[in-house]
């Protein structure tokens, strides 16, 4: 009952979502005149779907996202559309950020920016905080939800995100945008573009810089980012160059703070860096910043041989290059290739003293260099009632992990100023071929299916940043692994009286797993790589006035890779295999929109998301190789809400446009034993958009807008993690016990932009 009145209220309220639209734009055709060239014709759009492709998916355009791009990250600018949870560690959605669609982590999405991979090729995380203001460079969105269409990179296990860049426009142009706000909240954006020069050429480039102090203290971001881009074009072919990417350095905030720690210390309290000083009082060390700069670049070909046929080419490298710098307290220094060292004191009566020192506060560097590059291609043919694509792609990786020890506490011995403990590298080689097609086999019924093959080599070689106390050293890395999958999907689409849509489709996907669920699993628990079957079936209905849809799924895994609530020593999510799992719900989508310049819509997901049979292991606090199990029979698969609703009332009148958004999501248990004192609670949240578009002498538009976040000032948090052990006590019994941390988010915020279109 609290699901439907908390539905109730909050369309009484009118407080919800914007939803994307149901019908993606059809790319227009390009004609063998040069006065026709269309720059607006997208590269490489095998990957996505439209209207007669029998999935679960909405886009998002430019036009959406320009209204509340004033610096979030990406995620929170696709927050509104529906199965989709956002966090943000530093408490305002800039820093590092993170989106779960229908209740699955970052790393089991798949992401694509023209069709090319995003995710990292290791972690299959994409790092949002590395790519700050693509949004601004960026066509539109479209969030598939489930397996989706055959892509590139690693499998969809929950949604795939693709997004499409601009293309150079026709004429020339100059824009300025800007915002400001509370927590010191910036954003400053500039982009130029040349038109059309000679008939045949075109280019833009874009610059940004993004900051914030962050809601949480100390959690503050330092962001730069590009992007150019220079096209050809003519009659039938065009190549674009691209260059993107960003630098940025940013505060840490991922440990957390306890429900404790936030009663004593307050809702912003951050514990990271914390330690004692030599004075024994609380200090907090200035440099525990994440480091990291991005480079990407893209070559974009297409030809079209004729009506019915045309080839798309793509090359692409990207070279990553960062470090964390963390001060770490009481740590063992045998852990990081040091020994122990002696300190001797002189006692009042003249006597000696010595101590042994084996633990000791110390500043570490981990630091990565990356290169990732490749290639792919799709084919594709359309004529009379036939659409297909054949199509492929290899990449390849190459990384190197260190970590470097720059400062040991009255540390007596030889130490190199950055002394290296670990180093591994790993290398990954992924590649696919794919065909797909959709067929009209009757009045507006089509069939689709799409097969993939798929094959990964990964090693990892070195040693890691775990000390092995068994052996005595770090652990070595010796992984090498092949992965072979076949990726089947097949579905029917109906669109009937011009305004009707059904659909219904069975895919399989595969996944490989990370590198962190190779790295952090437990002793003798060697991760395996998933499977997913997903069923889908919906329904859309879109008229002048109204529209509908409604979507059911299921997904059924084996060996889903589930987050066990914990993080690991850099803040990384925990995951472990568990053998029989799924999700299942159903999602709603309405909208109403009874004149020209008021519409109202609203999406919502009720879902059911469980482990068929969970056994809980938990460990020793002093030997790791000892556990006990637990069996808790059917349980929440951890980070997985039972209910998510999105609403929005929209006003759009003579230049001035309002939004009042809202957005619910209820408990989500942060690990998979349900332990409710380790559990976010159900949250609400409403923000207000108002914006004025006008044009004056010499300038082609000017906006103004104005957003006051969280109107009703809901004290949440949208993340945490959360852990367990046990302890023998005096009397021999083991004594379990449980922690969490929570990422508290700000309170009722403000934030002003403005922007100038020459």
């Amino acid at each position: 009952m609290e699901k439907l009145s908390i539905l109730t209220i909050a369309a009484m309220a009118g407080c919800v979502p914007a939803l994307a639209a149901i019908e993606p734009e059809t790319p227009a055709i390009e004609t063998d005149s040069l006065s026709a060239i269309n720059l607006k014709e997208v590269a490489v759009v095998a990957q996505r779907a439209d209207a007669r492709t029998p999935i679960a998916f909405n886009n998002v355009t430019a036009k959406e996202i320009e209204r509340i791009n004033q610096g979030v990250d990406v995620p929170y600018l696709l927050s509104m559309t529906p199965s989709v949870v956002t966090t943000s560690d530093a408490g305002g959605g800039i820093g590092y950020s993170s989106i779960r669609i229908r209740g699955t982590e970052g790393s089991r999405i798949n992401v694509t920016t023209n069709g090319i991979p995003v995710n990292d090729s290791e972690s299959h995380n994409v790092y949002w905080v590395n790519l700050p203001d693509i949004a601004s460079s960026v066509k539109d969105f479209q969030v598939q939800r489930g397996a989706g269409t055959s892509t590139n990179g690693a499998g969809a296990f929950g949604g795939s995100i693709n997004m499409v860049t601009d293309t150079p426009s026709r004429n020339p142009y100059a824009s300025f945008s800007g915002s400001y706000g509370m927590y010191n909240t910036h954003k400053e954006t500039i982009k130029v573009g040349t038109g059309i020069i000679g008939g045949h050429w075109a280019a833009e480039a874009r610059l940004s810089n993004i900051g914030t102090d962050g809601y949480i203290e100390r959690a503050s971001a330092d962001m730069y980012s590009y992007f150019a881009q220079a096209g050809y074009y003519s009659g039938a072919s065009s190549v674009r160059l691209l260059a993107f990417g960003g630098k940025q350095r940013t505060y840490m905030a991922w440990d957390y703070a306890s429900k404790d720690q936030m009663e004593k210390y307050g809702r912003r309290y951050n514990p990271c860096g914390e330690y004692t000083d030599k004075d024994g009082n609380t200090a907090y060390y200035p440099n525990q910043y994440d480091n990291y700069i991005l480079h990407n670049f893209q070559l974009l070909g297409r030809h079209r041989f004729s009506s019915a046929l045309t080839i798309d080419v793509a090359f692409h490298y990207t070279k990553g290059d960062g470090y964390y710098e963390q001060y770490k307290t009481n740590r063992s220094l045998v852990e990081y290739g040091l020994s122990p060292f002696n300190i001797t004191t002189t006692e009042a009566d003249g006597s000696i003293s010595t101590t042994t020192v084996k633990k000791s506060d110390l500043i570490r560097l981990k630091k990565m260099d990356n290169g990732f590059g490749g290639g792919l291609f799709n084919l594709s043919y359309t004529k009379g009632r036939v659409s297909a694509v054949a199509g492929g792609a290899l990449n390849a990786y190459h990384g190197q992990h260190f970590g470097q020890v720059a400062w040991v506490r009255n540390y007596i011995g030889e130490i190199d100023p950055l002394q290296e403990y670990y180093r591994n590298t790993g290398h990954k080689i992924d590649g696919n071929i794919y065909a797909k097609a959709n067929v009209d086999l009757y009045r507006g019924l089509s069939a689709y299916a799409d097969m993939q093959y798929r094959h990964i080599n990964y090693t990892i070689k070195g040693i890691s940043d775990t000390y092995d106390y068994n052996i005595g050293e770090m652990q070595p890395l010796a992984i090498d692994r092949k992965f072979d999958f076949f990726n089947p999907k097949i579905g029917l689409n109906y669109t009937f009286a011009n305004r009707h849509r059904t659909f219904a489709s069975w895919s399989v996907a595969h996944k490989e797993p990370t590198r962190n669920n190779f790295i952090d699993c437990a002793p003798g628990r060697d991760p395996k790589a998933e499977r997913l079957f997903d069923y889908e079936a919906g329904y859309s209905y879109v008229g002048q006035i109204f529209t509908a849809g409604v979507n059911l799924y299921y997904m059924d895994y084996k060996d889903q890779l589930v987050a066990t609530g914990q993080l690991s020593d850099t803040g990384n999510a925990v995951s472990e295999n568990v053998p029989s799992s799924y999700r299942a719900g159903i999602e709603l989508q309405l909208g109403l929109k009874p004149c020209h310049w008021f519409d109202w819509t609203i999406n919502a997901t009720l879902s059911r998301n469980r482990i068929k049979d969970f056994v809980e292991y938990i460990y020793d606090d002093n030997d790791y190789s000892n556990h006990i199990t637990v069996n808790h029979g059917s349980t929440r698969i951890s980070f997985s809400p039972d209910f998510i609703m999105n609403n929005a009332f929209n006003f759009d009148w003579n230049g001035f446009d309002a939004s009042l958004q809202s957005h619910y999501v209820s408990r989500q248990y942060m690990t998979n034993s349900e332990q409710r004192d380790q559990s976010l609670d159900p949250y609400f949240v409403s923000n207000l958009l108002l914006g004025y578009t006008f044009s004056t002498h010499g300038l082609k538009s000017v906006r103004v807008g104005f957003t006051v976040n969280n109107i009703f000032s809901e004290k949440y948090e949208n993340n945490g993690y959360a852990g367990s052990g046990y302890y023998v006590d005096n009397s021999g019994e083991k004594v379990i016990y449980r922690y969490s941390g929570y990422s508290a988010q700000a309170p009722i915020n403000v934030i002003g932009s403005v922007t100038v279109n020459f």
